[in-house]
């Protein structure tokens, strides 16, 4: 319990830092340059994720060895194609209905919206991406007192079958189908 608490504030710090990226370009986009909410939402959803996906896997998660990187790399963007999807549809959610250039009040009506949407959005996400890659990213190994490759964990696959979980499944079939020279 003490790894998962840890591993959240870490979750959370790099994602306070993301989300300031986040924010910081969707205001300059919608706020300065009048570009549409859903278009500079996903322009800094964007941004913000090759941070969150580098912070993530040096800070946060542990690297599954039995895993290939390419996998991992597949897997972190359909989660982030679907959290992007979720993201731009509350921010869409969030004006429906305004029109964005009909006079400054409505400007300013419109971007805090986009805003409010922005801060539900950031939330839903972040609950998305969190369990999304402890399921299928993080490296579950250390949380059993094991580590690959160990001599307790080559004891205990011999006393007991152990049942492996989706992730490891998905893994070792990763592995088993890297092209030759891909690392």
């Amino acid at each position: 319990m003490k790894k998962l608490i840890e591993q959240l504030v870490k979750f959370g710090i790099v994602g306070v830092i993301a989300a300031v990226i986040d924010f910081g370009v969707l205001n300059l986009l919608v706020a300065a340059f009048h570009i549409n909410n859903v278009v500079a939402s996903t322009i800094s959803f964007l941004v913000s994720l090759a941070f969150n996906y580098w912070a993530s896997m040096k800070y946060v998660f542990k690297r599954r060895a039995d895993m290939a990187r390419w996998m991992e790399g597949s897997i972190f963007l359909a989660a982030a194609v679907v959290g992007l999807g979720i993201n731009d549809l509350i921010i869409w959610m969030s004006t429906l209905g305004m029109v964005t250039n009909a006079a400054i009040v409505q400007h300013g009506m419109y971007v805090l919206r986009t805003n409010i949407g922005k801060i539900v959005a950031t939330f839903v996400v972040a609950i998305w991406n969190f369990v999304i890659r402890k399921w299928l990213l993080d490296d579950h190994s250390a949380e059993k007192g094991e580590s690959a490759g160990s001599a307790s964990a080559a004891a205990s696959s011999t006393s007991a079958p152990e049942r492996k979980t989706f992730a490891q499944k998905l893994g070792e079939w990763s592995i088993a189908h890297t092209p030759k020279g891909w690392q």
